[in-house]
């Protein structure tokens, strides 16, 4: 009755090779084998990468806006959920979800990625610093973070309602959350220091951007008169 195609590369390091192989042609086989047993519903989990840059509000009925794609895991992303729209001979869902990660009761998680490769490095700050020391650090923007128990009730619960057919489902939590306010928790965890102060990244990106353009400019060779 329903087909599940949870399979894919999340490493935002693999080559585009290797996305390619695994998220396009894996959902192609996916999709053929679905169709040639004739599965009551076929269930893709794709992902919010799905909308690239976008900017503005991307909801669940939107999918092709002409977003860029802006690297190998964006993309395979996308192709695969317009795969599981274009090609699918048996009714279709699809997921995003979020950041995923581990479960929100046991903390139990199966892969090291996303906010975790923050770890080591509040790990270090622990070691070389007292707690109650103030630091300051880049504001990274909005994210939004979930447990992997949650997306795994959600689509469960989504995949048994009537009538939902042909259509894609974010899997976020309600609000989304500075990035500061997610290292400060997990600061707080560890008892390390945390951030009292957060510059915007545009400001750090402006100045990096103006430091690079003065080098440039300062390599470039001059005309000789």
């Amino acid at each position: 009755e329903h087909f599940f195609h949870l399979a894919a590369i999340y490493d935002m390091t693999a080559s585009d090779e290797m996305n390619e192989t695994m998220n396009v042609g894996g959902t192609h086989n996916a999709v053929a084998l679905a169709g040639k047993l004739d599965v009551g519903h076929f269930h893709q989990v794709s992902s919010v990468a799905a909308s690239g840059d976008f900017r503005g509000v991307f909801d669940e009925s939107m999918f092709d806006e002409g977003q860029r794609l802006p690297s190998p895991y964006h993309r395979t992303k996308f192709e695969s959920e317009k795969i599981a729209r274009d090609e699918s001979e048996v009714p279709w869902r699809v997921y995003r979800p979020a950041i995923v990660v581990g479960h929100s009761e046991t903390g139990e998680m199966d892969k090291i990625d996303g906010p975790y490769y923050f770890f080591k490095a509040i790990q270090r700050l622990r070691h070389w610093l007292p707690e109650w020391v103030p630091l300051i650090g880049p504001e990274l923007g909005y994210t939004n973070i979930v447990p992997v128990d949650f997306v795994a009730k959600a689509m469960d619960h989504i995949a048994h309602q009537p009538d939902l057919d042909g259509r894609a489902f974010h899997l976020f939590a309600p609000k989304s959350i500075r990035s500061g306010d997610v290292l400060n928790t997990f600061a707080r965890a560890a008892h390390a220091p945390q951030l009292s102060m957060r510059v915007d990244k545009k400001l750090i990106d402006a100045r990096t951007a103006l430091v690079r353009a003065r080098d440039n400019q300062l390599d470039a060779p001059q005309a000789a008169f």
